[in-house]
């Protein structure tokens, strides 16, 4: 419901007043007494320049009445449109649900925030569901607020639970509620709890929100189910599937649709991916406006994992049923990529599983570098065999690479211990990784390497016979670990690899993909936050927070304690998303009694402004109509107010007026400039970069740049800016006609024109979304002909020596090409051309590279460690070599500086 209302209403009572005021102004001038004086009429004929009326005119105390009304209508402060109506002397609770369903117009809900906090005018507190605070709500004056509201910030998770204060805040008090409009258990109970304690009113969202559950593997795909908050017509939603490219950059590896039938809230989507895609997916995202929500991340359990199966060496199978790691290759090849070689080429294939079948003997390198791959996260599984019975190996001390210790003794021909009856499988206990596995009872055991006794064995039995003999027995190993089944991976000793139980314990150990998460499985471990999501879909680092444990994590669903992320720990990276599993989204429910509005109506606007003005303008006219009506308005007076008023009209610009203040910060000290690429957050980058390349410059050259202006390629000035930094995107735009004009006579008057379409040069020119909008764009330029950067260009020496041109990644580089001459003998550069190239054209985000935050740290990694500030480095001189080589054009190629240079050089 909208209407109008008044902030401050008791002031209305002043238009009681008005009829008083019109008796008053009646009364003011009295009217004149009649007297007879003969002498008067020798006054006759002379005009009075200063005439009065004898009664004032109506339609003057109408005007006055009208300001007067204007005047006190004002300051009650009306405000229409108003979708609350904020009226009461108590206390105002203004509670906010700060979901991530509320991200998407999370702009206009502060707005609204301010507005209810501005038209009341009592004391008033503001509340977030999802961070509530602990001592309860702060009623304080409303004016004090402002701070508080710009600060305020959805989560990336539903609140849950009634907050803590409900409980213990004492008195009375109203409430506004700004909901985002989602069902959940706790709303109606908190809604009641609100009524006893006031009036509660209710704003709800009522556009619908959009949901993703988290992916699921299956069949070699990637099914994914999209939901909304309430049912409508049918309706197709696009579906980004994001990863990472060769190079690291992130991008849409695929997109699919979700397509909802008439009245349905859900709709199924599948992504049939090859695994070299599969591998590099990282998130997969609505094509909605962003939110935690809209967002389901990726993590190690979609990715196949790839598996080195490692065999004794020699001994060639006539027979492939025979061959020791047959019966694993059945069981993984369909969820896993299997590498079949020898160990060392294995590490270098670096495996996230590695599978020793009957290994014994490994040199003292294998047995380090192994070590060293568990410890950082590996998982080394390890099948006994007549090998490894027959072997020393873990009979004395404990063996790095063994989970326990093997007897010596109590062994048949080979080492293996025999039974007169073959042995069954006992029912997996509680904490074991397989725990809930049904054990078929024609699985048996005939030979096995079996486990010497000490105190700790039991901590790592995790399967076992009947008997109580351990079967499967694993130890930790810093962030991996180390599994050895006790028997063979093939039929000679156990028939258990012809079972289907076989396959799920492998499944269980993490050595395929799509492997499910149970508690069971991360009993015992921690989970350190590695990237968070917020509630616009956005992942941030997690420093801050603690880890938690395997249990809480196995359980957990998106809340403050347990934020939506990317938890990473035992080498695996595990996403907790915004929605889980079996979640829905359904339209709230309101108790009976609660007033609920909408909040897609018009936008309130406060109409105090407006009535002041129109109270300031009655006056005016007030005072020229009695101006007027005394005789005052003649002449040079009458001038002078046409002069006033007409003084104050703006006269319309025109797109060609000059603007001096541009162009004395244009040309007052050298200006880098760029053009927008579309994309604020590439701008802001942009910026950045322009202004870490300008301290560079001021440290290390006698170049004082101004601060980066971003151009106007339509109004603004080209020629005031020796260099412009144009970054490409995919959602560039076109340049105008006339800003096309502009471009082509900078072109020829010795501008250059960096284009950098930040995307690593991925395949050939033009196989990006971005290489071919720079197609596109430079279309209508008048550009040369391009070539290469020679490694001989001015571009290499015009302050630094450079062999390339680094950015944040190190692509081919083209410039002006030079007319065809051979390199002068005893000249080591050749006669390029004389002028400034005119373009710049290459694809290493130089700006991201140059890019520093106000302290002066960099904005955006580049490469790693060492290398990476190596590269920065090289970054910036080649930033600073571009414009050195703008500002000074040939100079470095003028030949009476070759003997310095072959100097340099030899040096």
């Amino acid at each position: 419901m909208s209407g109008l209302i008044f902030t401050s209403p008791w002031l209305l009572l002043g238009l009681i007043a008005l009829p008083a005021l019109w008796w008053l102004l009646r009364a003011v001038p009295p009217a004149p007494l009649t007297r007879r004086f003969p002498g008067v009429a020798l006054l006759l004929g002379i005009p009075d320049p200063e005439a009065e009326s004898a009664r004032t005119p109506w339609w003057l105390l109408l005007l006055r009445a009208l300001a007067v009304a204007a005047l006190i209508l004002g300051f009650a402060g009306p405000v229409l449109n108003s979708t609350t109506r904020v009226t009461g002397g108590g206390p105002l609770l203004i509670l906010v649900d700060g979901s991530w369903a509320q991200a998407a117009d999370w702009d206009a809900t502060r707005a609204r925030i301010a507005t209810i906090a501005g038209e009341a005018d009592r004391p008033t507190a503001i509340e977030m569901l999802t961070a509530p605070t602990p001592d309860g709500p702060l009623f304080r004056n409303p004016a004090d607020l402002q701070g508080m509201i710009e600060g305020l910030q959805p989560r990336a998770w539903q609140p849950d639970a009634l907050p803590a204060w409900l409980e213990t805040i004492d008195g009375t008090f109203d409430t506004i509620w700004l909901s985002d409009g989602l069902a959940r258990s706790s709303r109606a109970e908190l809604a009641s709890a609100l009524q006893q304690r006031g009036t509660l009113q209710v704003i709800e969202a009522t556009a619908p929100s959009f949901a993703i559950l988290p992916p699921v593997f299956e069949d070699g795909g990637v099914d994914l189910t999209v939901q909304r908050s309430t049912a409508g017509p049918a309706f197709s939603l696009p579906v980004l599937a994001q990863g990472t490219d060769p190079n690291g950059i992130a991008r849409t590896l695929a997109t699919a649709s979700a397509d909802f039938a008439a009245d349905a809230t859900a709709a199924d989507v599948r992504f049939e991916l090859p695994p070299e895609l599969l591998a590099r997916m990282t998130r997969f995202d609505l094509g909605t406006a962003p939110s935690a929500g809209a967002t389901a991340l990726a993590d190690d359990r979609l990715r196949r994992r790839e598996v080195a199966l490692i065999a004794p060496a020699g001994g060639s199978e006539a027979v492939n049923l025979l061959s020791p790691t047959h019966y694993l290759r059945q069981a993984l090849a369909p969820s896993a990529d299997l590498i079949e070689t020898d160990l060392p080429t294995a590490m270098r294939a670096g495996p996230d599983v590695i599978v020793l079948v009957d290994i014994a003997n490994l040199t003292p390198d294998e047995t380090a570098t192994l070590e060293t791959w568990v410890d950082q996260g590996g998982l080394l599984v390890r099948f006994a065999g007549p090998r490894l019975a027959a072997s020393d190996m873990g009979r004395g001390a404990v063996d790095p690479l063994l989970p326990v210790r093997l007897r010596a003794g109590g062994r048949s021909v080979g080492g293996a211990l025999s039974w007169g009856e073959p042995k069954t499988l006992a029912a997996f206990t509680e904490g074991s990784p397989f725990f809930g596995l049904t054990v078929p009872d024609d699985v048996e055991v005939t030979a096995q390497v079996v486990a010497q006794p000490d105190p700790t064995l039991a901590a790592r039995v995790i399967a076992q016979l009947s008997d109580g003999t351990p079967l499967v027995t694993r130890e930790m190993l810093g962030q991996g670990q180390i599994v050895l089944f006790h028997v063979t991976a093939t039929p000679e000793w156990s028939n258990l690899p012809l079972s289907g139980l076989f396959v799920q314990m492998l499944e269980r150990l993490s050595l395929a993909s799509g492997t499910a998460l149970d508690e069971a499985s991360l009993v015992g471990t921690r989970w350190a936050p590695d990237q968070v999501l917020d509630a616009f879909g956005a992942l941030h680092s997690s420093d801050s927070l603690a880890p938690i444990t395997g249990e809480e994590l196995a359980v957990a669903r998106a809340a403050a304690a347990t934020p939506p992320g990317l938890y990473a720990g035992q080498g695996r990276r595990i996403a907790v998303n915004a929605m889980s599993a079996g979640d829905t989204l359904a339209p709230a429910i309101w108790p009976a009694g609660v007033q609920v509005l909408g909040s897609d109506g018009a936008a309130a606007v406060a109409l105090r402004p407006w009535l002041l003005m129109a109270a300031i303008v009655l006056l005016l006219v007030d005072t020229l109509a009695s101006a007027a009506l005394s005789g005052r308005l003649r002449g040079r007076g009458l001038a002078a107010l046409l002069l006033i008023a007409l003084a104050p009209l703006p006269r319309p610009a025109s797109a060609q007026d000059f603007d001096a203040g541009f162009a004395i910060s244009a040309t007052s000290q050298v200006v880098l400039a760029h053009v927008s690429s579309g994309d604020p957050e590439v701008d802001s980058i942009v910026s950045a970069g322009l202004t870490g390349l300008s301290r560079a410059l001021a440290l290390r050259s006698t170049i004082v740049t101004g601060r980066p202006i971003q151009l106007d390629l339509d109004t603004d000035e080209l020629a005031f800016f020796p260099m412009i930094y144009w970054p490409v995107t995919a959602q560039s735009p076109l340049p105008s006609r006339e800003a096309y004009q502009r471009l082509n006579r900078y072109l020829r008057t010795g501008g250059m024109i960096v284009f950098d379409t930040r995307d690593a040069e991925i395949g050939a020119f033009g196989a990006t979304p971005a290489s071919r909008r720079l197609q596109e764009i430079a279309l209508p330029l008048d550009i040369p002909a391009l070539e290469t950067m020679p490694a001989d260009h001015i571009l290499t020496r015009s302050f630094y020596l450079l062999q390339s041109a680094p950015g944040r990644f190190t692509s081919d580089l083209w410039v002006e090409a030079a007319p065809p001459e051979e390199l002068a003998e005893g000249m080591p550069f050749r006669n390029l051309n004389d002028n400034v190239t005119p373009v710049v054209i290459g694809a290493n985000d130089w700006a991201g590279a140059w890019a520093t935050r106000p302290d002066g740290a960099p904005l955006l990694p580049v490469g790693r460690g060492l290398a990476g500030d190596r590269q920065r480095e090289m970054a910036l001189r080649f930033g600073v070599n571009l414009v050195m080589h703008v500002l000074t054009g040939n100079y470095k190629s003028d030949q009476v500086h070759v003997p310095e240079l072959l100097n340099r050089l030899g040096n």
